[in-house]
Order: C-alpha cells, then structure tokens, then sequence
C-alpha cells in the first residue's frame, strides 16, 4: 500500500532508520521477536495506547482503528471528496466508504447547499 508522507514524517521516518541503522529497504518498525519481519498489529495497539495514555488521553478514546477512521473523516469534512477518501482507505466500493465514514442523507444536501452552479 502506498500514501503520501508529509515532510515532518517523513524526516522524522529518515531519523528513525539512520538511528537504529535500518535503510530503506527495510520495514520502517521490525518485529521484537525476529528484526526480519515488520511489528504484529497487537504490538503496534500496543504502542498506540502507550502514546495515548503517556499525553494523558484516555486510551478507551483512541486506538488505531478509531485514528484511521478520523484521520479520513476530517479529509472528507474538509474537502467533501468522497473519492479521495474512498482511494485513501483503500476501499473498492465507494459504498463502503459512505458506510465507513456514516455520510447520510443530511451530509449530502448540505455539501449541495454549499455548492452553487
């Protein structure tokens, strides 16, 4: 899967393997088990609530589902382009994004409200 990296994570990327010694090539967060192999999903759950609850938000409140699906309903709020999110989520269906996303009846007449031809 690919997606756009901003220059902050993406220098912030770069740092991370030039410190651990990783190029590349290489999964940008190795298993603790192997080093060969890229972290489990649990384990990355894991971090996440680390980091949540280490800036003192409660953990029940975010974990990696809940910032995927924020991260593309705040794109969709901004820009009302149900394709881009629907290609950003890597969702064949546009229809699965709608329902990903709860976009309903009032969502589209106010984004046609704001839309003159």
């Amino acid at each position: 899967m690919q997606f756009e990296l901003l220059e902050p994570a993406r220098t912030s990327i770069l740092t991370w393997l030039e410190a651990r010694g990783g190029t590349l090539d290489d999964y940008a967060f190795p298993s603790r088990l192997d080093g060969v192999m890229h972290i489990s999903t649990r384990q990355y759950a894991r971090l996440v609530d680390e980091w949540v609850t280490g800036i003192g938000l409660r953990s029940e409140d975010y974990g990696t589902h809940s910032l995927r699906r924020t991260k593309a309903s705040l794109i969709y709020k901004r820009t009302g382009n149900l394709r881009a999110v629907q290609i950003l989520l890597g969702h064949t269906k546009i229809e699965s994004t709608v329902r990903y996303l709860g976009v309903d009846v009032e969502d589209a007449l106010t984004l046609a409200e704001g839309t003159e031809i």
